[in-house]
């Protein structure tokens, strides 16, 4: 078993409760940690052996800019169902950070993580 981490890939959305949000959007940054048997990748140096992390980064775009969620917890649900559906990794887990959230007070960002296997959408 294996790790496979994309770490604060950087994206411009149009999620959030509040018209601004719905409107003028905002930043959103999105970490994935994907488990799954590296050890073909490992002994056989093959690309299609193991993720393509290009492909992945692609799904996670499409995610953000397809639809506009209210919540960023249905928004990490989007991207673990599109990736599961296409790829082979066993346990998935998604955090969604969303810098500048408008909060009466100092806030760095609010960050929701979720973890998804192939079963939860089954």
């Amino acid at each position: 078993m294996g790790i496979i981490r994309l770490k604060n890939m950087q994206f411009y959305g149009f999620h959030g409760v509040s018209e601004s949000e719905k409107h003028l959007g905002g930043r959103f940054e999105i970490d994935l940690e994907m488990h799954l048997s590296l050890k073909k990748a490992c002994t056989t140096d093959d690309l299609t052996k193991t993720i393509n992390y290009e492909s992945i980064y692609q799904i996670v775009d499409a995610c953000v800019k397809k639809d506009k969620f209210y919540l960023i917890e249905a928004l990490a649900n989007s991207i673990a169902k599109e990736i599961l559906k296409c790829q082979p990794v066993d346990t998935l887990v998604v955090k969604v950070r969303k810098p500048h959230a408008p909060v009466n007070g100092v806030l760095d960002t609010v960050e929701v993580e979720i973890t998804r296997t192939p079963k939860d959408y089954a």
